[in-house]
């Protein structure tokens, strides 16, 4: 098998996109672990005085999930912004034969790839595992890092940003998985019997909970991908979990029950409504039907200080994924709240106090 390229090559999304494999080291008998990072950056030339030129923008994205928005990383390289996204290890690009699809023992164990992404995208750590979150760039500039996140990608972010104060200057969180579906109680109510088979058996089998309502609701908009890779990487009926994996998962619902410090401006956005997966219904097409939105909201308040909730009638899981009437009202919401908190401007505060902005946007 051919090592890992230590080189930037043309992406399956064609031009301006490229990918560069990050190695992360071996995957037990399945040979090496590695991540993906795409990037899509804008000339320079074009983008001189546009209003977000110094920004990287850093993409996670979700469960049994993988980078293929276009439209996102133009919105992003259209205001002058470096775009990145970054398959994580077991995801997409970055998943090897015989590998157990998005699995992980630790939501942390993550760091390690976003380090690596980050190193190649000039952000890297000081020997003391801090940085500024403004890097020199080749023109002799500074960098700012926004975090952008969709449902377990907007978890893990969430909590790497916690973890790593200051590193960041903003982040995004698009549906974020912030609370099970279950609720606070019953969250608390699982996971003692989460936990030991957690310990016992990992790996081992769970009962399906995807139905592939999500996966139709998308088929029915026409925001799916039409790749030849969807059916592997983003499979109708997701991948198939693992105790293992859903006790870490768990555990950072707990962290973000008890509350943890982003130290930026974070914008959340959501759906107005949720649907229950139970039974396919036409609702899927304009509520989110794989969160509860009501409690995302309300867990949202615990993750900063200076946090915007943007609910968006007509949206569903990935808002930017929605028909176009509510995608277009929620890259508005994206679009306004960058001009105020991304662009490089002293006087906007990184931090609030306890300050929360509610904006329930409708059609």
């Amino acid at each position: 098998m051919a090592g890992p390229s230590l080189t930037w090559v043309p992406d399956i999304l064609g031009e301006p996109f490229e990918q560069l494999t990050l190695p992360l080291g071996l995957d037990g008998e399945h040979g090496p672990l590695v991540a993906t990072l795409v990037r899509s950056i804008p000339n320079p030339l074009l983008t001189l005085f546009a209003p977000l030129r110094e920004v990287d923008v850093l993409y996670v994205h979700g469960w049994s999930d993988y980078f293929f928005q276009r439209d996102l990383a133009r919105f992003w390289t259209g205001r002058g912004a470096r775009f990145y996204a970054l398959d994580l290890r077991r995801y997409g690009r970055s998943l090897r034969d015989g590998q157990a699809p998005g699995y992980v023992d630790s939501l942390e164990d993550y760091d390690v790839d976003i380090a690596a992404a980050l190193h190649a995208m000039g952000h890297a750590a000081d020997p003391a595992g801090q940085a500024s979150p403004s890097e020199p760039d080749t023109r002799g500039g500074h960098r700012k890092l926004v975090l952008m996140g969709h449902s377990t990608g907007g978890l893990t972010l969430t909590l790497w940003a916690a973890r790593h104060p200051g590193r960041a200057h903003a982040i995004v969180l698009n549906s974020p998985w912030l609370e099970l579906q279950l609720g606070t109680l019953g969250r608390q109510a699982l996971a003692p019997l989460v936990d030991m088979r957690a310990r016992l058996d990992p790996r081992g089998t769970q009962p399906a909970v995807d139905f592939g309502f999500y996966t139709r609701a998308q088929h029915e908009i026409g925001t799916l991908p039409h790749d030849d890779h969807r059916a592997v990487w983003r499979p109708d009926r997701g991948f198939p979990t693992a105790p293992g994996w859903l006790s870490a998962v768990m555990e950072g619902h707990r962290r973000i029950a008890a509350g943890v410090d982003v130290a930026c401006p974070a914008l959340v956005l959501l759906s107005v409504a949720s649907t229950t997966p139970l039974s396919w219904k036409e609702s899927m097409t304009s509520t989110d039907s794989v969160l509860v939105v009501d409690d995302i909201a309300r867990a949202a308040t615990r993750i900063g200080g200076l946090v915007t909730i943007a609910r968006v009638e007509g949206a569903i899981h990935d808002v930017f994924l929605s028909r176009p009437a509510p995608r277009a009202i929620a890259y508005d919401a994206l679009d306004r709240w960058a001009r105020a908190y991304v662009v490089p401007d002293e006087n906007v505060p990184r931090r609030g106090d306890s300050a929360l902005v509610d904006s329930r946007v409708k059609l």
